[in-house]
């Protein structure tokens, strides 16, 4: 899951950035309400935690303007003010969820879970292509009825977009924007070697191969008999 979070400070925002990416999510942050809409109107992500705080605009401009657009991606929104009129407000206005600073992180990873868990178009828990089970939320992948070996962040990320999108061609661009943060650098070899660190764990040991290469164009999932 790819998340997009909104906040202008530099201590929260490095904390919050550590603990996502260390509980699988890949983290995009932008200090401005002007920027962070740019970024989330892109609708490359799966959640935008928002705080409303902001140094140029206020949040709420920023979730009104998201919605207003038709963005339908979910909205956690982030503040000091926990008045029953800025929650009602915030509702209003179109966020999932909302919750106050201070905060536990362990209630901003569940509240993140329960916001994706209730979205409309949410994939179902456990994705099966051929033999291939990716369980998103235990974040455990089977291939042919036994548990395949621990997936690092990035793998596990790489594997789940492509389950995903099973039979589509997804080029390293796509792969890049959902998988990585905005700080990749499209000079390195990167997701070449994500893919190859792929299969040697879901391909190698089994006779059919699931991760084909599409010369020129990128990568795909796919049982092709």
């Amino acid at each position: 899951m790819k998340v997009l979070l909104i906040e202008d400070e530099p201590n929260t925002v490095a904390y919050l950035r550590q603990g996502l990416a260390e509980n699988g999510y890949v983290v995009d942050a932008e200090g401005s309400a002007e920027l962070g809409l740019r970024m989330a109107a892109r609708g490359v992500y799966d959640l935008v935690v928002l705080d409303i705080n902001l140094p140029d605009r206020s949040g709420w401009w920023v979730l009104k303007e998201l919605r207003g657009a038709d963005c339908r991606t979910p909205v956690l929104c982030l503040t000091c003010c926990g008045d029953v009129e800025d929650r009602v407000q915030g509702l209003d206005l179109g966020a999932d969820d909302y919750l106050t600073k201070p905060f536990a992180f362990s209630e901003l990873v569940a509240r993140i879970r329960s916001v994706l868990r209730r979205g409309a178009e949410r994939q179902p828990d456990v994705i099966r292509v051929a033999d291939l089970e990716v369980h998103l939320t235990r974040r455990q992948v089977v291939r042919a009825g036994g548990r395949v070996r621990d997936f690092r962040p990035k793998e596990f990320a790489l594997l789940a977009l492509l389950a995903r999108r099973a039979g589509e061609v997804l080029s390293r661009t796509t792969i890049v924007e959902h998988v990585w943060n905005a700080d990749f650098d499209f000079e390195t070899n990167a997701v070449d070697v994500q893919i190859k660190r792929l299969r040697e764990k879901v391909d190698d040991p089994f006779e059919r191969k699931l991760i084909h290469t599409v010369r020129g164009v990128g990568y795909v999932l796919e049982d092709r008999g």
